[in-house]
């Protein structure tokens, strides 16, 4: 995946990354509902998708909004306002600058913990035991009329490479519901480490899975920007970044702290 260069723009220097994409056609994303259309114009068209840190006003809210609508859609009652904690990030795809289209929140380890120690204490001690600093990923969202492995695999690479090269961290959990479990372990390589319990934040079942960020890193470095030319590789991966935007990304997080 080549992003684009970006102009040295004041207002763009909190654009992470930047890319053209035309995204009719592709993969439904986990959790889509898959019928309302509600990013209008973006379908079928080639456009520019721009993904930032929801760290104003203006995107938190924007990254809210498309998280209450799916959880609602899926039952899951609203998802609420985006915390003020030190300790987690969001992440927020758009087409454009104004038209939100994904989001993904990342929970870095603390002395309060992690969600996921809500249901699964006992697997984040074990992993915590062995030396390995854990973050979770949560509250992703994909608008239902975007239908694009690229969009998907940005979010998930940005959202490895904060915790990783900003923060040192080695392994990621996520709480995903029973029906999902199967995209995770084939798309991105996730294995599950815990068992299905009923998570009182959402009501519904959910299953705790895992993955070794060094594992993510080979596959980013054998297939990252490779996509339609990665031949017999079925995973996410090829729709990462390749390594000299992957560096300048890094280099992006650590400039904005």
């Amino acid at each position: 995946m080549n992003a684009i260069d970006l102009p040295q723009l004041e207002y763009d220097q909190e654009i992470i990354a930047s890319f053209f994409e035309s995204v009719e056609g592709e993969v439904d994303p986990p959790d889509n509902p898959g019928q309302t259309n509600t990013a209008g114009e973006v379908n079928g068209d080639m456009q520019e998708f721009r993904i930032r840190l929801a760290n104003t006003e203006e995107r938190r809210g924007m990254a809210s909004i498309l998280i209450n609508k799916m959880y609602s859609w899926r039952g899951y009652g609203n998802g609420g306002t985006l915390p003020d904690d030190p300790n987690r990030v969001t992440i927020l795809a758009s087409a454009g600058d104004s038209l939100p289209i994904g989001t993904m929140s990342i929970g870095l380890d603390s002395p309060q913990g992690l969600y996921a120690d809500e249901m699964y204490h006992g697997e984040l001690e074990a992993l915590r035991g062995q030396g390995k600093k854990i973050c979770e990923f949560n509250r992703l969202a994909i608008d239902p009329a975007v239908k694009s492995k690229r969009i998907i695999a940005s979010l998930f690479h940005i959202c490895y490479l904060y915790p990783r090269a900003l923060f040192g961290h080695t392994d990621g959990v996520l709480e995903v519901n029973p029906r999902h479990v199967r995209f995770y372990e084939k798309m991105l390589g996730f294995t599950q480490i815990g068992p299905e319990r009923t998570c009182p934040r959402v009501n519904a079942p959910a299953i705790l899975m895992r993955t070794d960020f060094s594992y993510a890193e080979v596959q980013i470095r054998k297939f990252g920007g490779m996509m339609s030319r990665a031949k017999g590789e079925r995973s996410l991966y090829p729709y990462f970044f390749n390594a000299k935007d992957e560096a300048g990304i890094i280099g992006r997080l650590k400039a904005m702290g």
